[in-house]
């Protein structure tokens, strides 16, 4: 006798129960992000240890909720958070463990790197900017040489140096212990990531103190909520060193650069055209490439889909950089919902722009049609009538 799954005899009441599982899995509904923030919601605290992600973000995030998780309780909640952010950052959690190990081996140059407040770096100037919070302030302190690229003073001096010397105590500590170094790229000998050696903290509050609120004035398509990842390097490039990058685009939303030191001249920054993720292949005109010298002491803050590279015609230029990629899964979710970027992709606004011209085009042509057609209808009959009256 044939037993079905259920534990029933025979064989025909087995499928249905199939059919109404895989009717009800199409039945569910798959929840997505909010494409409009609540801005009146009143966010939980998510000050947990335990949590991979920090409270700053998960309370960011929150006011994006769909409406069917609002009404769900705090572990709920940060457990769909999670689970968008782990998509994109799924690596989070081991190196935040991974950091935990090193600090508790590595000694420091600066001893300060784990509890500083970076106030103490930066330049008097920039720090009243980003009080007065506003875009006429911020304006005040940085310019704009070329779209979407924006030029500042930031930090005081004897930053610079710190990071170098720190870098260099870093290199001969992990050279000692035989410690690997994690490099920023694949092609990087001489590189170092910063986040990897505890600076993370100090990098941290760095973001969401005072580059997050320049990015939502001047980027406010990426910056919906607050960065919940970055990824912060000190790299070298010149003669003996590695090698400048060419024209590339960032694994970032929003990138920081800043130089701090440069000998000789040349080792120009060069920027090409804004991509979105569709048509991050597109190539882009000649015209749209701008070159800019980035000289000691600048930060130059631009969006990672920004195509950019160093001029590599002078390999005797030796420049040392402190790069900081923000990262948004905000937008990177939302960028999966939409399909058009024309506000700030090149290719995407180009195409806008044809498909504009080919309406008005198509509709030109139809009313040329039309009036055509209804002078044709009326030239006629007019020269009969005149015909006729002469005769």
């Amino acid at each position: 006798m044939a037993v079905d799954g259920d534990e029933t005899n025979g064989g025909g009441d087995s499928q249905p129960s199939v059919n109404t599982t895989a009717e009800k899995k199409k039945e569910t509904p798959i929840l997505r992000l909010s494409l409009v923030p609540n801005n009146e919601y009143v966010s939980d605290s998510y000050d947990d240890p335990n949590l991979v992600y920090s409270s700053c973000v998960l309370r960011s995030l929150e006011k994006y909720l769909p409406p069917e998780i609002f009404s769900a309780n705090r572990n709920e909640k940060a457990k769909f958070m999670s689970d968008i952010l782990r998509k994109y950052f799924s690596k989070a959690k081991r190196l935040k463990n991974r950091r935990q190990e090193f600090i508790s081996k590595y000694q420091p140059s600066f001893r300060g790197w784990y509890d500083i407040d970076p106030k103490l770096f930066l330049l008097p100037s920039f720090l009243e900017a980003i009080s007065d919070n506003t875009e006429a302030s911020f304006r005040r302190i940085i310019s704009e040489p070329h779209p979407s690229v924006f030029v500042f003073q930031m930090f005081q001096p004897d930053f610079y140096e710190t990071v170098i010397v720190e870098v260099e105590n870093i290199r001969k500590w992990a050279e000692e212990t035989n410690f690997p170094i994690r490099r920023p790229n694949n092609m990087s000998k001489h590189g170092v990531v910063l986040d990897h050696f505890g600076l993370d903290i100090f990098l941290k509050k760095l973001i969401q103190e005072f580059i997050f609120p320049l990015c939502k004035v001047f980027f406010p398509e990426v910056c919906g909520t607050m960065f919940d990842s970055h990824h912060g390097f000190f790299i070298e490039t010149g003669e003996d060193r590695d090698p400048a990058l060419g024209l590339h685009m960032d694994l970032s939303e929003i990138t920081l650069n800043v130089c701090l030191k440069k000998q000789f001249e040349g080792g120009e920054i060069i920027f090409g055209g804004t991509r979105c993720k569709k048509h991050k292949k597109t190539k882009f005109k000649d015209e749209a490439i701008f070159r800019y010298s980035h000289i000691p002491g600048q930060a130059i803050l631009h969006r990672g889909r920004h195509c950019h590279g160093a001029n590599t015609t002078r390999t005797t230029c030796y420049r040392a950089n402190m790069i900081l990629c923000c990262n948004s899964s905000l937008f990177r979710e939302m960028e999966t919902y939409q399909k058009d970027f024309s506000d700030w992709c090149g290719q995407c606004a180009h195409e806008t722009k044809v498909k504009e011209s080919q309406i008005i085009a198509a509709r030109r042509e139809g009313m040329i049609r039309i009036e055509d057609g209804a002078r044709g209808s009326t030239d006629k009959p007019w020269h009969v009538y005149v015909r006729r009256s002469k005769k």
